[in-house]
């Protein structure tokens, strides 16, 4: 997994006295332990929530019960609900948030591979980035944490005036 780029994004969160939450559902912790494993993460990384069933992501990230019904859990408003959750039970500058479907079977009415990246930021900012792509159900759930920390390095550049690569 791209501990690197999580490391430069806690740095460009330090940079920026930012702070950052995860909220994460097919990952199942790997979000999180990606930022918590980068030594002195605890500089901007808060923590975060694993909320797996979907009655979690209302009950603890505020996510509307009526988008729940509407559109289930794997859906790209839902990431942006869970991520802005996130940002606010932890008291974090920035929330990350991913929610898809790793499998082995569909979810929802969404194919294995569908996940749905979201952050999160100040003046209820919100980035997306949406994958459909197969694989194992350890592929798809370590290619989510490298997309999620990927996206969130890419704003926290474009937020401190550098271009991401």
């Amino acid at each position: 997994m791209s501990a690197g780029r999580a490391a430069e994004a806690l740095d460009l969160l330090v940079r920026q006295s930012a702070t950052l939450a995860v909220a994460e559902s097919l990952t199942g912790g790997l979000l999180g332990s990606a930022f918590a494993g980068v030594p002195g993460a605890s500089r901007a990384f808060r923590g975060g929530v694993i909320a797996y069933a979907t009655d979690l992501k209302h009950a603890l990230l505020a996510v509307p019960e009526d988008l729940l019904r509407r559109e289930g859990a794997v859906h790209p408003e839902v990431a942006a609900a869970m991520a802005r959750g996130a940002a606010k039970l932890c008291g974090a500058t920035y929330g990350l948030a991913v929610t898809g479907v790793a499998g082995p079977d569909p979810q929802d009415g969404k194919p294995v591979g569908t996940v749905h990246i979201a952050v999160s930021g100040p003046g209820d900012q919100v980035w997306r980035r949406n994958l459909g792509r197969g694989g194992s159900r350890q592929e798809i759930r370590v290619r989510t944490v490298d997309e999620a920390v990927d996206l969130l390095a890419g704003v926290l550049k474009r937020s401190n005036g550098e271009h991401s690569g």
